[in-house]
């Protein structure tokens, strides 16, 4: 090939869409699409029109319609006049994921014998792009502002004990470009929205072993967490309690519950193979 041969239209192509993080080779855009219809239900939206659907993921209507009517015909939505509603399949798609943890089964048990011994709220979590995804939980009915919480949500990893720890064991690097690609928005007045205000967070987990978090997500909600580690040392997951206490200070929440947390922690990573 000729040194002075300019790159090809389709070379150019690979290119540009790798950039932009979506290949145009290898990509399948009715995938994304169907994904895209799925992900637009939700506990506000547990039925949508045609219509609906269109607005809420950017594809037209005619797009949308043949989109509902492929996930109707293979059993993962199911239509009422002229809404969609979701049908009970879809939960095979997060079951897969949680099904391939070889931690799950125990990271459930080890955060439901963890709430049953300290009486609050405890749960495991991964990092998912900017957030961080509960893959196990367990409540008290006491707090009734962490209702909303369950298996499978998704809460900002900047402002949560849970995301801290992972952020915290990230290689540098990684956590500078973590740190300079994301948004954090204001949930509270106490929310650290600033780089330089994280950063000063996570320098203080590493130092610390352990990340708490006070009222940056909810008013009155603190959380303290641990990372969980594999056999090489290296974090796979963080494990937290919440509390909604007016009075319970840093102080306070970390000799009550620490202890209890970082044994939680072992005994998950002592489930894992070698």
């Amino acid at each position: 090939m000729s040194a002075n041969r300019k790159p090809s239209n389709d070379s150019q192509a690979r290119k540009e869409e790798a950039k932009a993080g979506r290949p145009r080779f290898g990509f399948v855009q009715s995938l994304e699409r169907g994904l895209a219809v799925i992900k637009s239900f939700g506990a506000e939206n547990p039925e949508r029109t045609v219509a609906d659907v269109a607005q809420a993921t950017g594809i037209d209507r005619f797009a949308a319609r043949r989109l509902l009517l492929t996930l109707e015909s293979i059993g993962y939505v199911e239509r009422v006049g002229r809404h969609y509603r979701l049908r009970p399949q879809t939960l095979q798609l997060g079951y897969a994921y949680l099904s391939s943890l070889p931690w799950w089964h125990t990271a459930q048990r080890v955060s439901e014998k963890l709430t049953a011994q300290i009486g609050v709220s405890s749960a495991v979590g991964v990092l998912d792009h900017h957030d961080v995804v509960y893959v196990a939980y367990a409540s008290v009915q006491r707090f009734p502002l962490l209702w909303n919480r369950s298996v499978g949500i998704h809460l900002p990893a900047a402002t949560t004990a849970v995301g801290r720890v992972l952020l915290a064991a990230l290689p540098k690097e990684e956590a500078d470009n973590w740190l300079s690609s994301v948004v954090i928005n204001r949930y509270t007045p106490r929310t650290r929205t600033d780089r330089a205000g994280v950063e000063k967070a996570l320098i203080e987990v590493r130092k610390n072993g352990f990340a708490f978090v006070d009222q940056e997500l909810e008013v009155g909600l603190r959380t303290l967490g641990v990372p969980v580690v594999n056999k090489r040392g290296v974090a796979i997951a963080g494990l937290s309690v919440s509390v909604m206490d007016g009075h319970m200070t840093s102080g306070l929440l970390t000799k009550r519950y620490l202890k209890p947390l970082q044994e939680a922690s072992r005994e998950i990573t002592e489930s894992l193979p070698a």
